[in-house]
């Protein structure tokens, strides 16, 4: 058979199932890692922000980040998903030759001694050239430099056994590396004791392992250890067994079976009885005697245009070529039918896993929706409850506030009266007030001025305090009443939390009227009399006939006639011009109207008293005349010796009764309206206040409604992405089951 033939017959295999099969996984899983993701930063905003509390915990954010971690595992283990073939065995087996003889060219480094220093790894690429990549590094090197690299014997830059060189050749040279398959070379098993971090490093995702054995000796213990400690770690591995270099037995050909007897026991009892990985029927079909050298160099010839048997070659050449093409004919196959399980056990787990973390995330999507649809419904109806309280207050304190205002001028009206009734009583009993004032008193000009200023001082201080006693504690129960009634009417259009502290921010406090008389400003220009004043004098009959004021008058113009006239006078008044001679004449009139008076007056008192006196003359004599006289002159001393100090006082006190109750007359109503004000400002400050309270609780209100209708707001987006991400998770989970369906479910 054609082995170029057998190479290509690989397409059709299992093997481009298996990358299918990744392909497609790979693609599910970065689309569940990004919606992981999502889903974590969409919890963690959640529970991170305070008004969406009790909606997304955080156990619930801890959970899907540690999914989303697992998935990036799960996502590189899956990138490095590949179908290897690991070679192992010990130094100068030919385990780069076997690799080289498959690839149909020398790309890995061998020859005689300890070559390969490090691991080597052969894959697929689709570029045109071949480079490589060391590890830990992104530069792509020149094929080339592999031997500098890779070569034990070129230690200038040689790499520790335990690193990894990746080999990448073109995939249109060798069909075999089309459908990701990967082989591994590795340094001999006897130069290194780290077997164990070998075999954890780059054996246990090996799909078939091939040991490379040298025929010229025996298998040996060193390599057998290698595999009982990988079989430890993999249940019952693909293992395939090279006794390389049979070319060797062409120079003993009387041996040569009994020799290839003897290895296939040692292999057989190896793979049966000692690893326990495969069946003694199917045991022979995985050993196998070859020359890969021979293999290498003749298809190589073959690549030139040379004959493929040409040249130097050992006898029984074509049975070993044969023999290596049936071993990659049953490679191919195992290898298949490990990528065919591969699909099953390597991705199965995994897509179990992927619907365990979408079903629970998923899980955690309808939670948040739930929570969040039924915290957005309650939200809703505690801010249409806000809207409708808020509208209620609103309406309730239009209605007050025109209520209060019709009360506050009814006190205030109320008050008004009381006060002007209070104070013209005041008024009426002034002079009793006045009375009650005792001090030194002295008529010099400077202890006069000191007890005016006393007595304005004590009128002041009584009318307050009798205003007070009348008025002040009925206005302030009036006033405390009102505020009582004003709190009760405002409270229930305060919070609760409010409500309880509202006669705190605004206290019933008790209320005292100022009245502010102002007694000293008002009776400032108050001129006492307290000269002597005969009751039967001329001044006194003046006062008696003219009253007071006509009397002071009539004794002003007669004072003025009686002085001499003057010329100047009159020349300056004729020449004042008009007005001033009009007020001259209506001077002179009134003055011609008095004289009149006084004369008739006086001439009929006279014609009285000459009468009176010419009969009293006649009929009682000179002697009547002089008791006469002297009565009028003992009255004139009484009235003047009973004219002290006191009297002085008593005066004083009646002409400033007179003219203090005239002048509080006067403000009577300006006090009462000053009062009703205070009274007014006291009950219009304190429903200020009250209304102040209701502004603020308004406020709040507001700043409630606008926070729930945030609050309804973020509710609907987190609804809206939990409900998007929730069919993110149905939309991964149909591809899952068409993934299941196409690849992991046998097909009928």
């Amino acid at each position: 058979m054609d082995s170029k033939k057998v190479v290509m017959d690989h397409r059709d295999s299992p093997l481009k199932h298996f990358v299918l099969a990744k392909k497609k996984i790979s693609t599910v899983f970065e689309q569940l890692l990004e919606y992981v993701q999502e889903s974590s930063e969409f919890v963690k905003e959640t529970c991170q922000t305070e008004d969406l509390e009790c909606i997304a915990e955080k156990e619930q954010q801890a959970e899907i980040q540690a999914y989303a971690k697992k998935l990036s595992v799960i996502r590189e283990v899956l990138a490095r998903r590949h179908m290897k073939v690991a070679f192992f065995g010990r130094t100068s087996n030919g385990k780069s030759t076997v690799i080289n003889a498959m690839l149909r060219d020398r790309v890995l480094p061998s020859g005689m001694g300890h070559t390969t220093n490090c691991f080597l790894s052969v894959e697929g690429t689709d570029q045109d050239k071949a480079y490589l990549m060391t590890q830990g590094s992104e530069e792509e090197k020149s094929i080339k430099t592999v031997n500098q690299l890779a070569h034990a014997l070129h230690m200038d830059q040689s790499l520790d056994a335990g690193c990894l060189v990746k080999v990448f050749w073109p995939k249109s040279k060798c069909a075999l590396l089309r459908d990701d398959l990967v082989l591994m070379d590795s340094p001999g098993t006897d130069v290194t004791s780290e077997l164990d971090s070998w075999i954890d490093k780059f054996c246990l995702d090996a799909d078939v392992f091939v040991l490379v054995a040298n025929s010229e000796s025996t298998l040996m213990n060193t390599e057998k250890h290698f595999f009982h400690k990988v079989n430890e770690r993999l249940s019952k591995p693909n293992i395939f067994i090279l006794n390389n270099r049979w070319d060797a037995s062409a120079s003993e050909p009387e041996y040569m079976e009994d020799v290839r007897r003897q290895h296939t026991d040692r292999c057989l009892s190896f793979l049966v009885e000692e690893l326990k990985v495969v069946d003694r029927e199917k045991a022979p079909d995985r050993i196998f005697f070859v020359s890969a050298k021979e293999v290498l160099n003749s298809r190589m010839q073959r690549a030139q245009g040379m004959p493929e048997a040409g040249g130097a070659l050992a006898e029984g050449f074509l049975d070993r070529l044969q023999e290596f093409q049936r071993f990659e004919r049953t490679f191919e196959q195992q290898v298949s039918t490990s990528a065919t399980s591969a699909v099953k056990t390597k991705f199965e787990q995994h897509t179990i896993r992927a619907k365990q973390i979408i079903e629970t995330v998923k899980a955690i999507m309808d939670s948040i929706n739930i929570a969040s649809a039924e915290k957005r419904v309650l939200s809703l109806e505690e801010r249409e409850a806000q809207v409708d309280r808020l509208d209620f207050i609103r309406n309730q304190l239009n209605l007050l506030t025109e209520d209060i205002k019709s009360k506050i001028k009814t006190i205030t009206e109320e008050v008004a009266a009381k006060v002007s009734v209070a104070m013209s009583e005041e008024i009426c009993r002034l002079s009793a007030l006045i009375d009650e004032f005792h001090s030194d008193f002295h008529p010099s000009p400077h202890m006069l001025k000191l007890y005016k200023t006393e007595l304005l001082a004590h009128v002041e201080e009584g009318l307050g305090k009798n205003l007070a006693f009348q008025c002040s504690s009925t206005v302030n129960t009036i006033v405390q009443s009102s505020q009582k009634d004003m709190i009760d009417r405002i409270h229930p259009l305060l919070p609760s939390s409010v409500q309880s502290q509202i006669y705190l921010h605004v206290p019933c406090r008790n209320f005292d009227l100022s009245y502010d008389l102002n007694c000293a400003t008002l009776c400032s220009d108050f001129q006492e009399n307290i000269e002597f004043r005969f009751s039967l004098g001329w001044t006194a009959l003046v006062n008696r006939f003219l009253g007071p004021s006509n009397a002071k008058r009539a004794l002003r113009i007669v004072d003025e006639n009686l002085q001499i006239p003057r010329p100047l006078g009159s020349a300056a008044s004729t020449s004042a011009g008009p007005l001033a001679q009009e007020a001259t004449a209506s001077h002179e009139q009134f003055m011609v109207s008095v004289a009149s008076g006084m004369a008739s007056m006086t001439s009929q008192a006279s014609v009285g008293v000459i009468i009176v006196g010419g009969v009293m003359w006649r009929s009682m004599g000179w002697r009547i005349i002089v008791l006469s006289f002297g009565l009028y002159g003992l009255l004139y001393l009484y009235e003047r010796m009973m004219w002290t100090t006191k009297a002085k006082e008593r005066a004083l006190k009646r002409q400033f009764v007179d003219y203090s109750s005239e002048r509080l007359r006067m403000i009577v109503s300006l006090t009462s309206s000053n009062c009703s004000l205070q009274v007014q400002q006291e009950m219009a400050t304190t429903f200020a206040r009250l209304c102040r309270q209701v502004d603020l609780s308004q406020k709040e209100q507001e700043g409630e409604i606008q926070r729930l209708t945030a609050r309804i707001q973020q509710l609907e987006t987190v609804k809206s992405h939990s409900k998007n991400l929730r069919h993110k998770a149905t939309n991964l989970e149909c591809q899952l089951d068409n993934f299941t369906a196409e690849y992991l479910q046998p097909h009928q």
